[in-house]
């Protein structure tokens, strides 16, 4: 009985699930699913192909993790409690901070979408800089997709915010992704680097399209396109809000030639990166080299645009 008791007590993990031993709790690992809670929002689909097993085993081992975790609704009150937990990163423009209700939000995905000079890069390094001001443990990952991110602009920005730049470069993981797997690859990592310890609270993915449209040409291509955007689009959402983190990505534009009203830029991606987005951002040009930033969806908050400038100490007021 005493045995019992100890068993109990135990806290559960992967090979406590019906039909997973060591080796099949390994062949998970290596995939990703790690813990209960991956499996629990898996697809029987997805167990198959990581772990070899047949359908009723993958079937077998979700309800597992879901009855283990006690996945349940929960009530409203409970959901504002947990959003105390919320993080609001500092732009550097107040009247960016403004438009998004204080700040970049973490347990979110913000896009931004804009031509080219726009400042979305620009964006990307300043909040690699200002989630250091509060917090000088805080990391920031950036995901670089076309070798697009300075250390030197690093530098300029935290000297503007009184850090020391070496320190703060220290706190940014960079990587290098040459095509739209390594990319996916990259993305799924980041969990690994938060379970090891790192306060990681920035996810940066500049840019987030750019090799998807790169290696899917042609309408024949589209629907894989499209599935396999949606893929990295929904890792990066259970990583905002498992971890609590912050996911920035910046999206390329197209012109529709068929618009003849109105302005024809249009983003990258479609429904999909619309819809997978918490708030989305439309970067422009502006009078006297001030950019425009547009908040153009946001479950919360009202659209509006907010004026601000790209100076050498980083992003301020115009």
């Amino acid at each position: 009985m005493k045995q019992k008791v100890i068993l109990m007590s135990k806290e559960k993990s992967v090979e406590d699930l019906p039909g997973v031993g060591a080796a099949t709790a390994d062949k998970l690992a290596e995939s990703g699913f790690k813990d209960l809670m991956a499996i629990g929002v898996a697809t029987p689909g997805e167990l198959v192909e990581a772990a070899g097993v047949s359908e009723s085993v993958a079937r077998k081992m979700i309800n597992g993790a879901r009855d283990m975790m006690e996945m349940s609704f929960i009530s409203g009150d409970e959901v504002l409690a947990r959003r105390d937990n919320i993080l609001k990163i500092k732009s550097g423009s107040q009247n960016i901070d403004t438009l998004l209700g204080g700040g970049f939000e973490s347990a979110a995905i913000t896009e931004c979408f804009g031509q080219y000079g726009s400042s979305k890069t620009q964006i990307a390094h300043q909040l690699c800089v200002s989630v250091q001001v509060e917090d000088p443990e805080a990391m920031a990952v950036f995901i670089d997709t076309e070798n697009t991110f300075r250390p030197e602009r690093i530098i300029q920005m935290a000297k503007a915010k009184d850090l020391d730049p070496t320190a703060v470069l220290k706190n940014i993981r960079v990587a290098r992704a040459f095509n739209s797997d390594h990319q996916m690859l990259l993305a799924d990592k980041v969990s690994d680097l938060v379970k090891k310890g790192n306060k990681i609270k920035v996810v940066i993915v500049d840019s987030l399209t750019a090799h998807f449209r790169a290696e899917f040409v042609g309408r024949g291509t589209l629907a894989e396109r499209q599935q396999k955007l949606n893929k990295h689009m929904h890792t990066l959402a259970k990583l905002a809000d498992t971890a609590n983190v912050c996911v920035y990505v910046t999206n390329q534009v197209m012109s529709k030639p068929d618009q003849f009203f109105g302005d024809p830029t249009e983003a990258i991606g479609g429904h999909i990166v619309a819809h997978n987005s918490t708030f989305r951002i439309y970067l422009r040009k502006g009078k006297k080299g001030t950019r425009v930033a547009k908040l153009v969806d946001s479950p919360n908050l009202p659209d509006g645009e907010a004026i601000f400038m790209v100076t050498e100490g980083g992003i301020i007021d115009a």
